[in-house]
């Protein structure tokens, strides 16, 4: 029971200046301190507080209280939806950027290519259309290419 004691009368050392001014601001305890008979107040644990998952949850929203984030309740679509917007316009971003760097050779680069690729897909809607018209309307075609060349040829001597 002296150990007990010890333990319990040790204070941190305060100036003896301080300690009326202390007392007028700090509550009384209801007990004695130098009775051993009485069992002294221990301060009781807050069973949320020891909880681990309480602290990780409890971390997580007063991070996102410091970056200004809400606790959000949407649905995961909505979040995945969200998520493809900000990928895109970030890409969109990092783009025009790219764009703003270039020199005008490449600019001038560029423009040539969109130019080709534009050539090719019209070769191509021209090649699509002449396979899916009728035999007599390829005939026809066949027909007037043979006249033009025999115009010509004719023209030529």
């Amino acid at each position: 029971m002296r150990g007990e004691k010890n333990k319990s009368t040790e204070r941190a050392e305060i100036p003896e200046d301080l300690i009326p001014s202390l007392r007028s601001i700090m509550a009384e305890p209801d007990y004695i301190d130098d009775c051993d008979e009485l069992i002294k107040p221990k301060k009781l644990i807050n069973p949320v507080k020891t909880s681990r998952n309480h602290q990780d949850l409890h971390r997580e929203l007063m991070m996102n209280q410091k970056r200004g984030l809400a606790p959000q309740n949407k649905p995961e679509l909505q979040k995945v939806m969200e998520k493809r917007k900000r990928d895109l316009v970030v890409k969109q971003q990092k783009e025009e950027e790219a764009l703003k760097k270039m020199s005008d050779l490449e600019l001038e680069l560029m423009k040539r290519q969109q130019k080709l690729e534009q050539l090719e897909l019209e070769q191509q809607k021209a090649n699509e259309e002449q396979e899916n018209a009728p035999e007599f309307v390829k005939m026809k075609g066949n027909l007037r290419r043979t006249k033009q060349e025999i115009e010509g040829h004719e023209q030529a001597t």
